[in-house]
């Protein structure tokens, strides 16, 4: 470990809804809610109002909504979120060529390998000055982890949240851990935390006591010895620029289990073309192609095939993926469907199967619809249905009332609230939801950049 605080990890406030409220002014200082809004929607992210009540990333919606029924329950928009998350990353690249991201609102950076901070006092000139150039360019806030080691700056932003900044003194950092519950610690889950509550440790420095040995006898080998070394605060990890993907993924959840094998098939082959299109914007190929089937009983099964070469080919993705679904059972029904490739590689081999070779992908995958991730099939829903959708939350204008967001729709009507980021809290209007005179709209800016001003704006 290093001698001095010289990395950084930050970690935006309550992102997506903290981003939703600043775009939304009849929203600040509300109870948000951000993620699938169907039966069987998960909390994205909870604004620090609605946490007060007991909502949580990962909670199912319908207990979000039974905790919280006055919040307002907004649908992704995942677009908009990204826009901010490349300025924010682009603030850390400007301080370090090593930045590792871990998501779109958190990331590490080594403030030495870019000669940005050498000691306590330059690391924390430069966390405050990000802060108040996030807080600037976005108009969100972040909050600052400095130390000697990427597992104690990740405890720090913990610590600082919300909007602020911690940094631990080399030296100290035994002390500063000691006292903490052992589910601080990476890779200390709950299921983790109970096993070692049952052996009678709860805390860091009793974790610490009981000894690389004792702890290897009750955890196993690789993670006894990881977590010794954590409770006395040793972590030599660097940070690492570029986070090599395993694999490219796509999965849909199902607000109604589908019973028909047909649907299931032909879903599963729109999912095998979408993420080929996910895994060639990369610019990678791969060659093991998995499938997942959560069943109605929420069992999930996971089956895959490796192919003899990487390939992008969407034919031979959705053949793969057609054999593998041939050998699972699905009746009683299917909630979530999913498929993957791993085993990736820069390049591809071509005509890996005889049957491939000419067939190129199919006029519905070519035409189909730019679906945002999360969307849960509703926009396939509406495309069969041939009428109009209003996720709550997106962006509309209307063109005489213009730019506002879709408060809720339902029976034929849409209600709108006409307002801006920069403007008062707008009045709300309902129309029908064929009104010709409203359409989807972009996201606007968060901040108006100002002439000759050194921080712009996000776009949506």
């Amino acid at each position: 470990m290093r001698n001095a605080p010289t990395i950084l990890h930050l970690d935006m406030d309550a992102f997506y809804a903290s981003a939703e409220q600043a775009s939304k002014p009849s929203l600040r200082g509300k109870a948000v809610v951000v993620g699938g809004l169907g039966p069987r929607g998960v909390v994205a992210t909870a604004s620090y109002e609605a946490r007060v009540f007991g909502v949580r990333s990962a909670m199912p919606m319908a207990q979000a909504r039974r905790l919280a029924p006055n919040a307002a329950y907004l649908v992704p928009r995942f677009g908009f979120y990204r826009a901010i998350s490349e300025q924010v990353m682009g603030l850390l690249h400007a301080l370090s060529p090593l930045v590792e991201p871990l998501s779109l609102d958190e990331a590490f950076v080594d403030l030495e390998a870019g000669e940005a901070a050498w000691d306590e006092a330059s690391a924390r000139l430069v966390g405050e000055k990000l802060r108040a150039d996030i807080r600037a360019g976005t108009g969100l806030t972040g909050s600052v982890g400095l130390a000697a080691s990427k597992m104690l700056a990740k405890i720090a932003s913990e610590e600082a949240k919300p909007d602020g900044l911690v940094l631990i003194e080399p030296g100290t950092e035994r002390a500063l851990l000691g006292p903490m519950p052992v589910r601080i610690l990476p890779g200390v889950g709950p299921a983790t935390g109970d096993h070692l509550r049952r052996a009678g440790i709860t805390t860091v420095d009793e974790l610490a006591e009981a000894g690389e040995d004792e702890l290897v006898r009750l955890l196993g080998k690789a993670h006894g010895h990881a977590l010794y070394a954590m409770a006395l605060a040793r972590d030599d990890r660097p940070v690492v620029a570029e986070r090599e993907a395993k694999s490219v993924s796509v999965e849909d959840t199902y607000d109604v289990d589908i019973h028909d094998r047909l649907r299931v098939g032909m879903e599963v082959q729109r999912l095998a073309d979408r993420c080929v299109r996910r895994l060639r914007g990369a610019g990678l190929s791969g060659r093991t192609i998995v499938l997942k089937v959560r069943r109605y009983d929420f069992s999930t099964l996971t089956r895959s095939e490796t192919l003899r070469g990487p390939t992008d080919d969407p034919a031979v993705v959705r053949e793969a993926a057609a054999r593998l679904l041939d050998s699972v059972d699905t009746t009683g029904g299917v909630r979530l469907l999913g498929v993957g490739v791993s085993g990736l590689a820069d390049y591809t081999q071509e005509d890996l199967f005889a049957q491939a070779a000419g067939v190129g992908e199919s006029e519905e995958a070519a035409a189909e619809h730019s679906v945002e991730e999360g969307s849960e099939g509703a926009v396939e829903a509406q495309a069969a249905h041939g009428e109009r959708r209003w996720a709550a939350g997106h962006d509309v204008r209307h063109a005489e009332f213009g730019h506002g967001w879709v408060q809720g729709s339902g029976l034929g009507r849409v209600t709108v609230r006409f307002e801006t980021p920069q403007s008062e809290v707008g009045r709300v209007r309902t129309f029908r939801v064929d009104d010709p005179e409203l359409e989807p709209a972009e996201p606007l800016p968060l901040v108006v950049e100002r002439p000759g001003a050194a921080v712009g704006g996000v776009g949506g």
